[in-house]
C-alpha cells in the first residue's frame, strides 16, 4: 500500500509553485491517497491553497512559534513524526528549501535519499540525472522502508486546481526540536520581474556580455518580454550580477517555455539547468559555441548589436 507525503514550501503565506510540481510526481507513484503536509507557525493561508490543487486527499498542518521560519533543524524533526504516520513515501521539492531539509530528514529516518527524480518507472523505482546531466541513472528504493526523495520540479509540469477542496487536518507532534539553532534573519533579492524558478520566459546573459554596465541589455529585454533574467556561473563569477541569478548546475535548475541566452557559450553545467526548457534561442557571436548544439534557433553575430535591433522589433 503506497500513501505519499509531500512537504509543502512556502514563503510568507504564499504556497510554492515547486509543491505542485511535485504532486505531479506523486501522482505517478500511482498512490492510494497522497497528503500535503504544512508547518508553520500560522498554517491557515498555506493550507488552503494546497487544499485546492488537484490530487491531494488531505492536508495536514503542524502549527508551531518555532515553525515561523523554514529552518531545516527546527522542521526535520516534526516531519519524522508525521511521516512515521503511515506513510510509504516522502516527497520534497528539489529546491534549496528540499535540498536543505530532506538529508536531515532522511539520516534521521535511517534510509538512504533518492535525490533530483526526474521519472516514475515504478512505486519504488526512478530516474535521476547523474554526471551534470549527461547520463540518466534508474534507481530503486528498498521497499521495506519508508522512501524519502526530491523531485527535480523543472522534469514536471504542475498540477490544476480540484474542483474538490481536500480536508484540514490539525496535527500535535511531539517532536523535540533543537535549541542550538536560531532564526537571525532572511536576505532575499528583490526584484518586479518574474521568480526565475518559475517563470514561463527567461533572458540570460553570460560572460559575453563583458562588463556589469553592459548586463542592462539583459535586464531590458527581459523587461520587455515580461521574463526573469538569469545568468551563467561565468557572469556570476565575474561580478556582473547577483549570484541569485545563477542558472545551472550548481545554480537554478529551470523549465520555461521560452529560453534566451545571450553571450553563453553553452559548458555542460548550465546546459544541465536549461534542458527541460520548452524553446531555446541562442545569441552568440561564435559558430561553434556549444549552445548551438541544443538550441531550437540559433543566431550567430554581435549580442551589442542584434540585441538592440530584437528588442526595437518588439
Amino acid at each position: 500500500m503506497s500513501i505519499v507525503l509531500v512537504v509543502a514550501e512556502h514563503l510568507n503565506g504564499q504556497l510554492n509553485a515547486s509543491t505542485a510540481r511535485c504532486l505531479t510526481c506523486a501522482k505517478e507513484i500511482k498512490p492510494e491517497a497522497i497528503d500535503v503536509l504544512v508547518l508553520s507557525n500560522e498554517t491557515d493561508a498555506v493550507a488552503a491553497q494546497a487544499a485546492k490543487l488537484d490530487g491531494v486527499s488531505k492536508v495536514l498542518t503542524v502549527a508551531r512559534a518555532e515553525n515561523a521560519h523554514q529552518l531545516a533543524a527546527m522542521l526535520a524533526p516534526q516531519i519524522v513524526a508525521a511521516a512515521k504516520g503511515g506513510y510509504s513515501h516522502l516527497l520534497f521539492p528539489s529546491t534549496t528549501f528540499g535540498k536543505d531539509v530532506a538529508p536531515r530528514v532522511a539520516a534521521l529516518l535511517g534510509v538512504g535519499q533518492v535525490s533530483d527524480i526526474m521519472s516514475v518507472t515504478g512505486a519504488h523505482t526512478f530516474t535521476r540525472p547523474i554526471y551534470a546531466g549527461n547520463a540518466i541513472v534508474t534507481v530503486e528504493a528498498p521497499t521495506d522502508a519508508i522512501m524519502v526523495g526530491t523531485v527535480r520540479t523543472a522534469s514536471w509540469p504542475a498540477v490544476g486546481e480540484s474542483l474538490n477542496v481536500a480536508p484540514m487536518e490539525a496535527l500535535t507532534i511531539e517532536a523535540a526540536v533543537p535549541s542550538h539553532t536560531s532564526f537571525v534573519e532572511l536576505k532575499q533579492a528583490s526584484s518586479e520581474r518574474p521568480d526565475l524558478q518559475s517563470a514561463a520566459k527567461v533572458v540570460s546573459g553570460g560572460r559575453g556580455l563583458g562588463s556589469k554596465e553592459n548586463f542592462d541589455i539583459i535586464y531590458s529585454l527581459a523587461d520587455r518580454l515580461h521574463a526573469a533574467a538569469g545568468a551563467s556561473r561565468a557572469a556570476v563569477d565575474a561580478g556582473y550580477c547577483p549570484n541569485d541569478m545563477q542558472v545551472g548546475q550548481t545554480g537554478k535548475i529551470i523549465a520555461p517555455e521560452l529560453y534566451l541566452a545571450i553571450g553563453i557559450s553553452g559548458a555542460i553545467q548550465h546546459l544541465t539547468g536549461i534542458k527541460d526548457a520548452g524553446t531555446i534561442v541562442a545569441i552568440n557571436k561564435d559558430a561553434d559555441a556549444p549552445i548551438f548544439e541544443i538550441a531550437d534557433i540559433g543566431l550567430v553575430g554581435d549580442l551589442f548589436k542584434l540585441v538592440p535591433e530584437l528588442e526595437a522589433a518588439m
